[in-house]
């Protein structure tokens, strides 16, 4: 066993993160349009590239940005990779989603009874077309839990039972969706072990190799 682990960065090459990127960006695309049919109007959701860090350095990036308290959509996921996978907003940004959701006309009492249960859906609806889509492109199946409610501050989000493993990775991504003219943003943020990342980087390898023909070693090699 080795005294250290080694780092995200070295374990997914540029290529594997490359195509890391662009099944995020297609899963995100099939979370907005189930979204979309969900609500009725056109949900613009769009997710910059993907940032892979530490658990320490994911905690610095969710409390540097986001001061007041938050909410979280979670749920654990199980397959050929494992883990956990969050929706995080900022808790005053929680009532406008519900409100966007449920078409913005029902009064503020119901709004914040109806706010677990919309929360939870939409959390469903985005994480589970996501991750299910991602899946689906690797040719794997992926099983996910209920979602769960949390609220807190970032770093409760990053210490949930069973305790994370000292070397476990966290896929980042800033979020900025509109739906009936509300702009909401948030984070979608996937926890995983190095086992479970090495497992994704050889499904990355034969994702690439199915979609250009050419192996990752040979790639490298060219490179």
């Amino acid at each position: 066993m080795t005294a250290a682990a080694p780092s995200a960065l070295t374990v997914l090459n540029e290529l594997e993160l490359d195509a890391l990127t662009e099944l995020v960006n297609i899963g995100v695309s099939a979370a907005a349009a189930s979204l979309r049919e969900m609500v009725g109007e056109q949900v613009h959701l769009s997710v910059p590239n993907v940032t892979l860090v530490s658990r320490p350095r994911a905690v610095e990036m969710l409390t540097e940005r986001e001061a007041a308290k938050l909410v979280a959509v979670h749920q654990v996921f199980e397959g050929d990779i494992t883990g956990r996978v969050l929706l995080i907003f900022p808790e005053t940004r929680s009532l406008e989603l519900v409100r966007a959701v449920t078409g913005g006309e029902l009064p503020l009492e119901d709004i914040i009874e109806l706010e677990q249960e919309a929360l939870a859906e939409t959390g469903n609806i985005i994480l589970n077309g996501c991750l299910a889509t991602i899946a689906n492109m690797l040719e794997r199946s992926l099983k996910m839990s209920l979602p769960e409610i949390l609220r807190g501050d970032g770093p409760e989000f990053f210490e949930l039972a069973p305790p994370p493993a000292a070397g476990d990775v966290v896929m980042f991504l800033y979020i900025d969706f509109a739906i009936r003219q509300r702009d909401i943003q948030g984070y979608i943020v996937m926890l995983m072990d190095m086992p479970s990342l090495t497992a994704l980087k050889t499904l990355l390898d034969e994702f690439i190799e199915r979609t250009t023909g050419v192996a990752v070693s040979q790639a490298d090699a060219r490179g």
